[in-house]
């Protein structure tokens, strides 16, 4: 699928932008740097990424 076929979705915990986006085509999620937006993405499985996002939910990130 092209990137401009692709829904990209900004965190809504963001309020600079300078966040991850993540699109979802079917059978995987796409995750991206907000601020480069024409670079590359990682792709993963649905069940991968909630894992990652409820692994974030008990960890705070050191910035």
């Amino acid at each position: 699928m092209r990137d401009d076929e692709l829904t990209w979705q900004l965190s809504s915990y963001t309020d600079t932008g300078a966040c991850v986006e993540v699109a979802r085509p079917a059978g995987e999620v796409l995750v991206r740097d907000s601020k480069r937006r024409t670079g590359p993405s990682i792709s993963v499985t649905p069940g991968t990424f909630a894992d990652l996002v409820n692994w974030a939910k008990g960890h705070q990130v050191q910035s």
